[in-house]
């Protein structure tokens, strides 16, 4: 019987930069299942921009650790949304994180990851996009048993 693939996790911005600077929280044990390849992540151009650039900001200390994890452990990165799929989930979601909603809905991931309290805001957001999205804590509680 052949091997399970691991999971597909989409993770948003705010679970990547979470991970670096905490990283014996949620979001760091998620990034540890991805080095030691208990799942594949997968992300979109636009959460890599946001990520560099919350880094940049936030936290310039741990760009180069960042640099090695996306040289040594690239993710899967699908392209952006178009305008149009971004228009059509701004009607269930803020505009602001529609993109994100676009992005993981077009690669169906096993898991969305999100620290954002919009995506769960609206139970009509996690119907239609037809995705399991849970928080880190959720994930880790879920992905560690």
């Amino acid at each position: 019987m052949p091997a399970k693939p691991s999971p597909l996790v989409f993770l948003d911005t705010n679970v990547l930069f979470s991970g670096l600077y905490s990283p014996n929280g949620p979001s760091g044990r998620i990034l540890k299942h991805y080095i030691t390849g208990k799942i594949r992540i997968v992300v979109s151009q636009l959460v890599l921009e946001e990520v560099v650039r919350t880094i940049k900001e936030k936290l310039p200390v741990a760009l180069p650790a960042f640099r090695i994890l996306l040289l040594n452990s690239p993710p899967v990165i699908v392209k952006d949304p178009t305008a149009a799929e971004i228009a059509r989930w701004s009607k269930v979601i803020d505009v602001a994180d529609a993109a994100i909603l676009a992005s993981a809905v077009t690669i169906k991931p096993d898991y969305l990851v999100t620290g954002d309290k919009h995506f769960f805001a609206n139970k009509a957001t996690v119907k239609k996009a037809r995705l399991k999205i849970v928080t880190p804590a959720q994930f880790v509680k879920e992905f560690d048993v």
